[in-house]
């Protein structure tokens, strides 16, 4: 009994409690601070208590160790005010700290935490549409690529050598942005084709860009004047099995023995299967994708390698199109502008520790 007195006298409940709506969230969150015991390094912690304008009495919601001045009530209803008190806990004795004033949870519109990534996003934003807007008007110079060059010299061996080119555009289907990227490229390819009037071979994984891939060699064919050039049976759907479609494609490849394979795309673990063989039968290879665990295969077996966005910048090139030219204008523009910032920030940061030392 004498200790119970005692330790009543030496613990001292903790101050100025504080309820407050819990910023930059969706609602339903309080954010209760309160100013430590006096006695806090005798406590086993703190109890928070909790009730509502609806309820009579307190009840327990959370506990916290020593040392600790904030806790987030996580289960609160948006719009009705809550009561808090906290209780500094030693053994048996709790020694209640005031009553807080009412708070109310509700959702915030925006989250001010995020105003960087608001303000990133419109300066992109700004930069596409301008030089959209520009490459509308004028062409846009964009550095090119080795691999690209080599495209037209593929299909020219093709022709010389009276041989097929072989188009595989990955095995990703049309939600992905790759698989986008290699029909613009196919389209480019198709162009050259029809003029040289070289055979052209695209095995399909995916039925939806079968359909797609047919109806864009069918395009380019026509829309450089040579529609009946046209060969349905050269767009096919091989089959939706990954392995079996390597297969397939390796097939191809061994019998028909093209002059130059593209694959472009989205690939997995096929990858190194189709550019192998595709090494072995002695043909041109220009591999493009953004599957970075695929890109040491493609870039030791074949001989031209487009890496990551070159695949999305190849497409924006050949297909001289303004919004992919002005998208790739704009994010460039963009990175750079962030280069340039982190940089003089970097700098600033390394005078102003010199200057604290």
């Amino acid at each position: 009994m004498f200790l119970f007195f005692l330790f009543n006298l030496i613990v001292e409940p903790p101050k100025n409690v504080k309820a407050i709506d819990n910023p930059n969230d969706g609602g339903n969150k309080i954010l209760i601070t309160w100013q430590l015991s006096p006695s806090d390094s005798i406590l086993d912690g703190y109890e928070i208590l909790r009730r509502s304008e609806k309820e009579e009495c307190f009840y327990k919601i959370g506990f916290v160790g020593p040392n600790r001045n904030s806790f987030l009530d996580e289960n609160t209803e948006d719009n009705l005010n809550y009561y808090y008190q906290i209780s500094a806990v030693k053994d048996t004795i709790k020694v209640f700290s005031e009553i807080s004033q009412p708070a109310k949870s509700y959702p915030q519109w925006f989250n001010k935490g995020k105003l960087i990534i608001l303000l990133t996003f419109f300066l992109f934003g700004f930069l596409i549409l301008y030089f959209i807007k520009r490459a509308r008007k004028i062409e846009l110079f964009i550095r090119r690529i080795a691999g690209l060059s080599a495209v037209e010299e593929a299909v020219g061996r093709a022709t010389e050598m009276g041989k097929p080119v072989l188009f595989v555009p990955g095995l990703s289907g049309m939600s992905d942005v790759a698989t986008i990227a290699a029909l613009n490229i196919l389209s480019e390819v198709a162009k050259k084709i029809a003029q040289y009037d070289v055979k052209l071979i695209v095995p399909n994984n995916d039925p939806i860009v079968y359909t797609v891939a047919r109806e864009i060699v069918k395009e380019a064919y026509t829309s450089v004047g040579r529609p009946d050039a046209f060969n349905p049976d050269s767009v096919f759907y091989l089959t939706d099995s990954q392995f079996a479609y390597a297969a397939g494609v390796d097939g191809i490849m061994v019998r028909e023995r093209p002059a130059t394979n593209f694959f472009c795309g989205y690939f997995y673990a096929e990858s190194l299967i189709l550019a192998e063989t595709g090494a072995q039968t002695g043909a041109i290879q220009i591999a493009a994708t953004d599957s970075i665990t695929q890109l040491p295969f493609f870039i030791v077996a074949c001989d031209y390698t487009l890496i990551g966005e070159e695949l999305y910048a190849a497409s924006a090139y050949l297909s001289k199109e303004p919004i992919l030219l002005g998208s790739l204008k704009g994010q460039d523009y963009g990175k750079f502008l962030i280069i340039i910032i982190l940089t003089f920030l970097s700098i600033i940061s390394l005078l102003f520790n010199f200057v604290i030392k």
